[in-house]
């Protein structure tokens, strides 16, 4: 909140969405004790325009410092609206939506290629299963049987333009992957717990990708927010700022 006020940049509905998640994967579940270890678990933030949320994750497990996290948007940054592999802990530039799935199918036939025991994770929006490379990719992954791919669905119902339902219907989004092979699962995209437990335990060695659909609240936290278009891009007033910062804390 206190990074999107001092830019005067959306996108903070984007962020809180996925905050929970990105809470669950770098508070417990990917396995990255140095961004640098060949070893590690990779993340992929595909839907780029959440950057904020995997900018503060960053900063608390230490691999951004103060000086990076307050220098968002602001010149000669690095930290853009969209995340670039040139910071450290980021594995892939990303916000053209519907590529980031396509990295992570390669990152994890690479992993299996190589018979490293990584595991890839991709974040992705409701609204880039809207396109056609993404549905590729599921193909794909499918067919080499990357059971070491993690795919995290944020489903907050909503895009740029509209509500996703009525821009492009999903509905019946777990049965879609099933067709294609996938293990599916359903959580509360809130649950921080229940999405680090579902992570965990998903069997690795079963010949099939993994999503995990995360049935989220766009703008979570802040009632004025909530599925609400307008802050898709939207930047908040001083009085927006303050009243956001006031129900936060009091969660």
């Amino acid at each position: 909140m206190k990074q999107s006020k001092k830019a005067n940049v959306g996108h903070i509905g984007c962020a809180l969405s996925v905050a929970d998640i990105i809470a669950a994967l770098y508070g417990s579940v990917l396995r990255i004790k140095n961004p640098e270890d060949e070893k590690r678990d990779r993340f992929i933030l595909s839907k780029g325009h959440a950057a904020l949320a995997l900018y503060a994750a960053l900063f608390l497990r230490r691999w951004l410092d103060e000086e990076e996290i307050n220098s968002y948007c602001s010149d000669d940054t690095s930290l853009g609206v969209h995340p670039v592999h040139t910071l450290r802990g980021v594995d892939f530039s990303s916000g053209s939506l519907g590529h980031g799935l396509s990295f992570g199918a390669g990152c994890a036939l690479a992993a299996k290629m190589k018979k490293q025991s990584y595991r890839t994770f991709v974040l992705i929006s409701d609204a880039e299963l809207n396109e056609g490379s993404v549905w590729e990719a599921v193909m794909f992954a499918s067919h080499h049987k990357l059971s070491n791919l993690i795919v995290v669905v944020d489903l907050n119902g909503q895009q740029a333009t509209g509500y996703t339902k009525e821009v492009l219907d999903l509905n019946p989004l777990n049965e879609k992957f099933k067709a294609f092979g996938w293990d599916t699962h359903i959580v509360n995209g809130h649950d921080v717990e229940l999405i680090a437990d579902t992570a965990d335990n998903l069997d690795l060695k079963n010949g099939r990708p993994h999503v995990i659909i995360a049935k989220t609240v766009f703008g979570k936290g802040v009632s004025f927010m909530e599925n609400k278009i307008k802050w898709h891009y939207w930047p908040m007033s001083d009085a927006e700022y303050k009243s956001a910062l006031r129900e936060i804390r009091q969660a």
